[in-house]
């Protein structure tokens, strides 16, 4: 029988792994936005 808790657990720890690299994606995106716009100015 699979061990659902351990799969479970898995699966939490790898989406929160990806959300923060999202976050950390966008943050880094945002700096080049703002870094960007005041060359422009």
């Amino acid at each position: 029988m699979p061990d659902y808790k351990e799969m479970y657990f898995e699966l939490f720890n790898k989406v929160t792994d990806v959300i923060e690299e999202l976050k950390d994606i966008q943050l880094q995106m945002e700096e080049k936005c703002v870094n960007e716009e005041n060359i422009e100015e």
